[in-house]
């Protein structure tokens, strides 16, 4: 609880400074998740915070550690844990077990629990990394790309329309997307920026 408490301070600085570029309030939240702290956090401040029309909350994992996708999907309020390596590039994220406490806001609060493939989060990497003219430049590791990747999939994947109208997603979305770490390993940020691993023929159907 003392952690997210923590990461709550992160979100209401974001919140903050949204208002101050002119945006009242985000139309919808993506944000990662490992044992779920973070993701906990966040939701639970914008679904306290506007709680008569709240954002659309999304919560990424990495597919082979998404204990709170397969909580969701069990749909008995339990929470689920994965075993194994659980080897992803989203190092960050490979955690596999729930934080109770974060759960029990999710499960509540939540529109859409996704499992992400790692080209998913590579590909935002490399987004951030090289963005549209006016658009800033932002060094974003693994761990923290994967809400983007998400995003960027389900705008513009033709295989996400069905998340995309889910998500109600549009011209009008005012959408905050949630990176929480730099180039914490700097030899496979490389590798992903520079020399395309994981790279972008992949679609969401796969």
């Amino acid at each position: 609880s003392w952690i997210m408490q923590g990461y709550g301070t992160m979100v209401m600085e974001a919140d903050q400074q949204l208002k101050e570029q002119g945006v009242e309030r985000p139309t919808h939240v993506f944000v990662q998740a490992g044992v779920g702290s973070l993701a906990g956090a966040v939701v639970g401040y914008f679904a306290h915070k506007y709680k008569e029309n709240p954002p659309v909350m999304v919560v990424c994992e990495a597919a082979a550690a998404d204990c709170l996708y397969r909580s969701a999907e069990k749909k008995t309020g339990d929470l689920v844990n994965v075993t194994g390596d659980l080897q992803t590039i989203m190092a960050g994220l490979a955690c596999g077990e729930g934080n109770t406490i974060g759960w029990d806001i999710l499960r509540n609060h939540v529109t859409v629990f996704a499992s992400c493939p790692d080209w998913m989060s590579a590909k935002a990497t490399r987004i951030y990394a090289n963005p549209l003219e006016g658009d800033p430049h932002i060094v974003s590791g693994e761990s923290g790309s994967v809400p983007l990747g998400l995003c960027y999939t389900a705008l513009h994947d033709k295989d996400a329309e069905d998340l995309k109208k889910t998500l109600k997603l549009d011209e009008n979305s005012n959408i905050l997307v949630i990176s929480t770490e730099g180039d914490t390993d700097p030899v496979r940020y490389r590798e992903i920026v520079w020399d395309g691993l994981y790279g972008t023929e992949e679609s969401f159907s796969e």
